[in-house]
Order: C-alpha cells, then sequence, then structure tokens
C-alpha cells in the first residue's frame, strides 16, 4: 500500500510540476500578445495598488456585495490559498504515517486553523455548490447568471474542494488517532468524532489508512494541476492565480472600478495625436492581438461567475449581449488563435500575412482557421462577437461594477465599436443621423444654435449669457452647463426652466453659454467615433477657457499668468452624461474644471436653508438611479436627501436601485437607436417601478426622463398604469415644494443672500 501509494503520487506530481510549468510559461506568453499601455498607466502608485489588492481580497469587497455567497467564497479562497501546508505534510506521511510538519506541527495555534480552515471551506463549497444547483440554467434559464459557463469546469472544481477538504479532516482525525489522543483536545476540535472512530484500529490498519488517504489527497490535488495546465483557458480555475495581478493592474491604484471616464484611444502604447495621427496607427481593435495586455489578461481572468450578466440591461431583456459570454468569447478566441500568433503570424494594415509560411508551417490547422476569423461579425461570417452583441451595450456599467476581478468590460467593448465606426463604417443606420446632425449642427436634433436660448424666453426672470450680459464667468458663482437635451427637448426643458427658478430664488449667480457650445460628445464617443468627439471636446474646451477669462499663448497653451484658480472656474450641469464628460474626460482635451450635477447643488442650498421646501407634494415616490449619476461617478445621496425634504413624499425603492440600480436604455448612445431585439429596456425598468403604485416616477438625467416618460405614458395608453402617475426631474418637485403662494417666484432675489460654498 505504502510503495503504490508513493509511486503514483511522485508520478502525478513530476508530471502536474511539469505541466504547470509549462502553462505559466504560455499564459505570460500569451498576456504579452497584447498592445503595450501608456507607461505608468497601470504602474503608478505600487503601494496603493498594493493596499487596494490587500483590501479588496480581504475584504472581499465585491463579492460581498452578494450576502452568502461572499461569505462561503471567503473561505473557500482563504482555505485555497493558506491550506497547502496539509499538503506537504500529506507527502511526508506518504513515507511516515506519524510524521509531522517541522516547527508547526503539532503547534496549537496551526493545528486550531486547520481544522477551522479545513471545516470553513468544506462549508463554503457545499453552499456554493447547492446555490450553483439551485440556479442552473435548467431551472431558470436566461435568469440564471451561470447560463453560458463551462459547467463541467465548475463542477470539477467545485467537487475537487470538496474532496480535498474532507480528505483534510479525515487525515486529522487519522492523526489523532495515531498519536493516541486521549480525551477530547483543543486541537481536534471539529475532527475529534473521527478521532474516536479510528482510535479502536490496529496501528497497522491506521497506517495504511493514512498512506491511502495521503495518496487521495494528493492524486487530487494533482489531477486538478494537470487538467488546470493542460486548459489553460479555464477561467473557474485560472482566476485564483491571475486575479491577483489583474486587480493590482486596474485602472484606478486607489481601487475605483474602471467607470466615469473612456481612456484615450492609444495606439502601439501612445496615446493617439488627433492633429497628426501617425501612419501606422491602429484605430480600435479589429484583431484579438490589438486589445492592450490588460485585455487579455482580463479575458484570461473570468471566473464564469455571471454577476455581470445578471446585471446586465441587455441581457435582461432578452438581448444577445452577456458581458460574461463576451469576454469568455473573446478569451476562448485568442487562446485558440495564440499559437498562430506565436510563431509570428497576424495582418499589417493591408490585411497582408506578416509570417511567412515556413514560419508558420507547424502552426495547428484549427489555429491558422481561428486566425481566419472576424473579431465582430455575423454566425454566417463566422464572427467572434456579433454585431448584435456589440451595438446593445448601453455602456450602464453594471458589469463593471460587479466584477469581482476588475474586468474592464466597457473598454473593451468600445474599442471594438471605434474600429466598426471609423474604419468599417458599420453601426446601426439610425446612429448614422445623429452623427451628422452632431457634425453639422453641434447637436443630435440637428437644430439652429440660436433654438438652445429659446427656453429663456420662457421664465419670468433674467438668464445672464456669458458675452452678452456677463463678459467673464468671475462675474457669476456657477456656469450652467445646459445641454443639449436641457435645451431643445421639450421634457428635458422643464427641468433645466425648474432649475434655473430654484437657483433664481436662491439668489444664487448663474450664467449660461449663448448657443455656441456644442454637444460635449459623450454619445459620439461612446457610440466609437473618436474623432468627432476630439472635434466636439476640444471646440468646448476652448470656449470654456476663455469664458473662464483664460487666454493663450501662440502654441495655443493657456497663458498662465491669465490662468484662474480653479475654484473659480465652477460649472453646474443637469445631465449627467455632460456632467461626466466635463468633469472627467475633459481633462484629457486640457479642460480642469470643478464641475457638480444640479442634485449636489439643490441639496446644498437646502442644507443652508436658501431653498426651503414647505408645500406638501402628496404621492408615494420611486427614485430611478441615472447610471451616469450613480455608478459612473458614485453620487446616489443628493437626489434622495432632496426626495426625503420635501414634505408629504412618501419614498420606496425599486429592488434594483443604487450600485444594482437598472439602465434606462439610453447609455452608450443607445437614445439614437431602435431597440429591435427582445423587451425595451425603458419598459423593462418602468414595469418594476408601477409595481410599487408610485404616483410620482423621479430621476435626475434628462435622457432617463425622456426613456421612463415615453415608456409609461405608453403604458397609461394599455390600461397598464394609472393616469396619475407622473415622471419628473428631482428640480421639479423641489421647485413645487419651494414655491409657495405667500412667496412667488417673481419675488425680488435679496441681494445680500451669502454665496454658496463650493460644493465637491
Amino acid at each position: 500500500m505504502q510503495l503504490a501509494a508513493i509511486i503514483v503520487s511522485l508520478v502525478l506530481t513530476v508530471v502536474g510540476v511539469a505541466l504547470i510549468a509549462r502553462a505559466v510559461a504560455q499564459i505570460y506568453r500569451f498576456v504579452r500578445l497584447g498592445q503595450p499601455v501608456p507607461a505608468g498607466s497601470r504602474t503608478d502608485d505600487p503601494k496603493q495598488r498594493t493596499i487596494t489588492l490587500v483590501k479588496e481580497f480581504l475584504g472581499h469587497t465585491r463579492m460581498n456585495r452578494w450576502g452568502i455567497v461572499g461569505f462561503a467564497h471567503w473561505f473557500v479562497a482563504i482555505g485555497f490559498l493558506t491550506l497547502p501546508p496539509t499538503l506537504l505534510q500529506a507527502y511526508g506521511q506518504l513515507f511516515q504515517a506519524d510524521w509531522v510538519l517541522p516547527v508547526i506541527g503539532g503547534w496549537l495555534p496551526f493545528e486550531l486553523y486547520i481544522e477551522f480552515i479545513g471545516i470553513m471551506t468544506v462549508l463554503g463549497i457545499v453552499t456554493l455548490m447547492a446555490i450553483r444547483l439551485l440556479n442552473l440554467p435548467s431551472r431558470a434559464g436566461r435568469k440564471s447568471r451561470f447560463t453560458g459557463s463551462k459547467a463541467w469546469q465548475a463542477y470539477f472544481v467545485e467537487y475537487v474542494i470538496l474532496f480535498i477538504g474532507l480528505a483534510i479532516l479525515t487525515l486529522r482525525g487519522l492523526e489523532g488517532a495515531i498519536h493516541h489522543v486521549e480525551g477530547y483536545e483543543a486541537a481536534y476540535f471539529v475532527s475529534y468524532p473521527l478521532v474516536l472512530a479510528f482510535k479502536g484500529l490496529a496501528l497497522g490498519t491506521l497506517q495504511n489508512l493514512i498512506y491511502l488517504t495521503a495518496a487521495v489527497k494528493i492524486g487530487v490535488s494533482l489531477i486538478w494541476v494537470i487538467t488546470v495546465s493542460l486548459n489553460t483557458n479555464m477561467g473557474v480555475a485560472w482566476h485564483r492565480f491571475l486575479g491577483f495581478p489583474n486587480i493590482w493592474f486596474k485602472r484606478n491604484a486607489d481601487g475605483a472600478v474602471a467607470l466615469g471616464a473612456l481612456q484615450p484611444m492609444t495606439s502601439g502604447g501612445k496615446e493617439i495625436d488627433w492633429e497628426d495621427p501617425g501612419e501606422d496607427d491602429t484605430f480600435g481593435v479589429s484583431q484579438v492581438e490589438q486589445f492592450s495586455w490588460k485585455g487579455i489578461l482580463d479575458f484570461s481572468t473570468c471566473t464564469e461567475c455571471g454577476r455581470c450578466q445578471s446585471q446586465c440591461p441587455a441581457w435582461n431583456t432578452g438581448k444577445p449581449l452577456s458581458p460574461k459570454l463576451l469576454i469568455m468569447s473573446l478569451r476562448d478566441h485568442a487562446h485558440a488563435k495564440a499559437p498562430y500568433l506565436l510563431a509570428g503570424g497576424g495582418k499589417d494594415m493591408e490585411g497582408n500575412e506578416k509570417a511567412s509560411a515556413e514560419a508558420l508551417k507547424d502552426v495547428p490547422a484549427s489555429a491558422l482557421a481561428e486566425a481566419e476569423r472576424p473579431l465582430v461579425g455575423t454566425l454566417e461570417e463566422n464572427g467572434v462577437i456579433d454585431p448584435d452583441v456589440l451595438w446593445s451595450c448601453t455602456t450602464c456599467g453594471a458589469c463593471v461594477e460587479q466584477c469581482p476581478v476588475d474586468i474592464e468590460h466597457i473598454d473593451h467593448i468600445v474599442d471594438m465599436r471605434r474600429y466598426q465606426v471609423m474604419i468599417e463604417s458599420a453601426f446601426p443606420s439610425e446612429a448614422g443621423t445623429m452623427l451628422k446632425n452632431l457634425e453639422k449642427k453641434g447637436n443630435p436634433w440637428g437644430l439652429a444654435k440660436k433654438q438652445r436660448v429659446e427656453w429663456t424666453k420662457e421664465v419670468d426672470f433674467e438668464v445672464p449669457i456669458v458675452g452678452k450680459d456677463v463678459e467673464d464667468l468671475g462675474e457669476v458663482d456657477y456656469l450652467y452647463w445646459v445641454g443639449c437635451a436641457g435645451a431643445l427637448e421639450d421634457r428635458a426643458k422643464k427641468t433645466t426652466k425648474a432649475f434655473a427658478e430654484l437657483l433664481h430664488i436662491a439668489g444664487v449667480k448663474f450664467a449660461i453659454m449663448g448657443g455656441d457650445e456644442k454637444c460635449t460628445g459623450d454619445s459620439a464617443r461612446r457610440l466609437g467615433n473618436e474623432p468627432l468627439f476630439q472635434q466636439l471636446g476640444q471646440e468646448n474646451v476652448a470656449m470654456l477657457n476663455m469664458a473662464f477669462g483664460e487666454s493663450f499663448d501662440e502654441d495655443g497653451r493657456v497663458d498662465d499668468s491669465t490662468k484662474k484658480a480653479k475654484s473659480a472656474k465652477k460649472i453646474v450641469a443637469t445631465c449627467p452624461h455632460c456632467f461626466n464628460t466635463i468633469a472627467n474626460e475633459y481633462p484629457q482635451l486640457g479642460g480642469e474644471y470643478e464641475v457638480i450635477h444640479h442634485t449636489q447643488l439643490l441639496q446644498h442650498l437646502v442644507d443652508e436653508g436658501r431653498l426651503v421646501p414647505v408645500t406638501p407634494v402628496e404621492g408615494l415616490i420611486t427614485y430611478h438611479d441615472p447610471c451616469y449619476l450613480g455608478r459612473h461617478n458614485k453620487i446616489y445621496t443628493p437626489p434622495r436627501e432632496i426626495i426625503a425634504k420635501v414634505p408629504g413624499l412618501r419614498n420606496e425603492e425599486m429592488h434594483r436601485h443604487k450600485e444594482r440600480g437598472f439602465c434606462c436604455g439610453a447609455g452608450g448612445a443607445r437614445m439614437w437607436m431602435e431597440e429591435r431585439i427582445g423587451k425595451r429596456i425603458n419598459n423593462e425598468r418602468v414595469d418594476e417601478a408601477l409595481s410599487l403604485n408610485p404616483d410620482i416616477v423621479s430621476t435626475a438625467c434628462p435622457f432617463c426622463l425622456v426613456m421612463l416618460t415615453d415608456s409609461v405614458n405608453g403604458k397609461k395608453n394599455d390600461g397598464q398604469a394609472k393616469e396619475s402617475v407622473q415622471v419628473v426631474d428631482v428640480s421639479q418637485l423641489l421647485l413645487e415644494s419651494v414655491k409657495t403662494p405667500a412667496d412667488p417666484a417673481d419675488e425680488p432675489e435679496t441681494a445680500d443672500r451669502p454665496e454658496p460654498e463650493p460644493v465637491k
């Protein structure tokens, strides 16, 4: 028995070590196939990155949002990392049944730890297995987050962990018996029943059982090693190793997820100079090797847990996009194509093969066939990613927010869109109208610029205009960036007028641009038209810098002698998309401003007593979190605090809210595209809202306002919603409560009111 156990274990060990070493080298070379990233962008502040990694792993910061799942997974992960000493002990027990580890073997704290983590690993993996079995795709269909995951790999990993955990506890019981434990001992507080069960066995029998159990434990461990070594795209196993570097190299060293700003376009690891692009610059991604090395690492790290899929508005409404399946498809394609790429294969800008036929002669036929597949293409074209998958994304950020290993889905989707738009001109036809309007008129509706200020004629107070009523924005507290929707869309204009009136009542000095401003470029950029975003953004930044009183030298740089302090360059926006672009993306173009959302400013004014909601607004209200206000910029509290201050309102949250809020369907340029597949996303969201039987559905975004209003009106027409239900912006509610018969809106503003404090 002993000899057989030793031989089998050692043979498996030699094979396993050799294969795992080869697999690690393969993955390293595989990740390096990706493009470089801008210098320092993934390695800045290594100390903080290390702190972030430790916090995310030990705190299980994303996993623990899922309650029992996070709790169970924590013990499984800790067990995997800290129980290898029991494997070493098993090797020793092959040769000497009563062998213990040097120094720590027999040390009470160590033995207590092994007992505790051993049983918690078993209980943890049993819990996770039960959760998987209760949520099988065969039971829950698309609602199962495991739909599309590779089931055999998950079952294999789970049963291996369970088997090893049970083997550890069995060995503990045998160890206690062979060491003649007398009476209950704390060191065996979990395995003591097994000690009692084995205690009466003969010494030879105990020894053989230890040889057998140790060999089984080693054998199962090495079978796992061999299996994952032969399947380097087995994310459910490899994430245990790759998750650590993937988190360490995440976009933001401080731990923030990859939301908010999109990254500038790069080629060969350098930002593209849009004034003078290089002749060999690549625009977007058309081949998997054109993703950055971090992208390749992202794909390899996916554990197929499906948290992203369960939160995705596209997947939840019957569309083909699953963030999980998209990443899995890119991973499997990249791994299948890797032999071809590692042999020097690849296409140049003209589509010609870079490597010679001689260099590719030993490449497997399967890899050569994979190299011929288009990255984006229909089923008939044998594409890796179907165009319907690519264009279903709303860039809401739910996938990025939920991913426990920090995969940056949106960046990869937009990179693929960029190539499709800029090089192939392949995108939904409706979006083309929006792009043409942006190019010709500077707004998505194609309206004349003079119409941007028409709303000012519909209020009974003066709205100062930069260049006409104020020469320098230093004369006012805030520049109010109205945005295209706020100035041109009838429903959104109600928000604009309400917010302006509230500023007027509070005595806040503000001004607006005079109509020369352009769309911020949010939709153009997220659709994939980066040059158009650059054009719109640079024009807006130049105009804003001039409005804030800066002048420029002959090279086009800001003259430091005229540069205003950042605190004086304050902008308030009612549109979260404008807010996000100006605050987070215009710094890429030289525009540094202090930007706040209108709900932040209104909350501040209410807290200061400069706006006093006194008139009750009766009814049940539910608030919808705009994705670009909430997930992308973490602004959840101000709208809710404003609602809480309005007398008469009873707030009830929808099931999906805050970090798990559900998209309205308009982000990622989807505002300008038809939904032809599945259920409309705005209808799904409104159905959730109406399930509460509210009187008011509120939001804080003009895009959301339009999408929710359209759906509510449709349901009113179909008799699915009561006629009295309203969809309004938070500012409209506040204005209704602030205005009273005793305090009409046209009351002269008090001259000596204090200026508001800067809001950050």
